[in-house]
């Protein structure tokens, strides 16, 4: 019986323009749990569709409904703190009750998209749309991924670079790896020379 109080009065649909025809990503989220993401690049706008149905016929009263796009780093050491790199916002609707289904537009036109999602063992960047529904007692939140890429040409320098550690008088170690900047999807390509080993 609680539950039935405490149960979303709505259910809240996201529908990206033209998702279907899109290129999709697969991407693993737990050990046996896929997902696939449509493919956004660099600079393209995000439009689309939040359906907003009633359920079992009740009204809902709510303080405004939003959509936002975000752009977050998720540690997964760290799982409390995100850090916000990309946050836009738009009302869909102010203050006010529903009694029926209701669809709203949003359009976040030309978004800077500057880095490509990514999910790692450690970190996670992912953007997503978010649609919160304020209401008095408990918000309504629903999140949508989407995968970004974005082409950028290379950098006209990528010298190689040259370091060097070690302990004085027992070991001096370089290290000299073919380029300065790499990709996340890059090999790391490069050489170890002992110097000096006195140990």
């Amino acid at each position: 019986m609680a539950s039935y109080f405490f149960a979303q009065p709505v259910d809240v649909e996201i529908r990206l323009e033209g998702e279907e025809n899109r290129k999709q990503v697969e991407v693993k989220l737990e050990k046996d749990r896929k997902e696939a993401y449509p493919v956004y690049y660099d600079g393209e706008p995000i439009t689309g569709q939040v359906v907003v149905r009633l359920r079992d016929g009740r009204k809902l009263v709510h303080d405004g409904i939003k959509v936002e796009f975000v752009g977050t780093i998720e540690l997964f050491y760290d799982r409390g703190n995100h850090y916000e790199f990309l946050s836009l916002s738009q009302e869909l609707a102010a203050p006010g009750e529903m009694r029926q289904a209701q669809t709203f537009d949003f359009n976040f036109k030309n978004v800077e998209k500057q880095y490509e999602s990514y999910q790692g063992i450690n970190v996670k960047l992912r953007y997503f749309v978010r649609v919160t529904i304020a209401r008095r007692l408990a918000d309504v939140m629903k999140e949508k991924d989407l995968w970004v890429h974005s082409y950028r040409m290379p950098p006209d320098s990528n010298n190689s670079i040259k370091m060097e550690v070690g302990i004085e008088d027992c070991l001096h170690i370089e290290f000299e790896y073919n380029k300065s900047k790499y990709h996340l999807k890059d090999v790391i390509v490069g050489k170890i020379y002992f110097l000096l080993v006195r140990i």
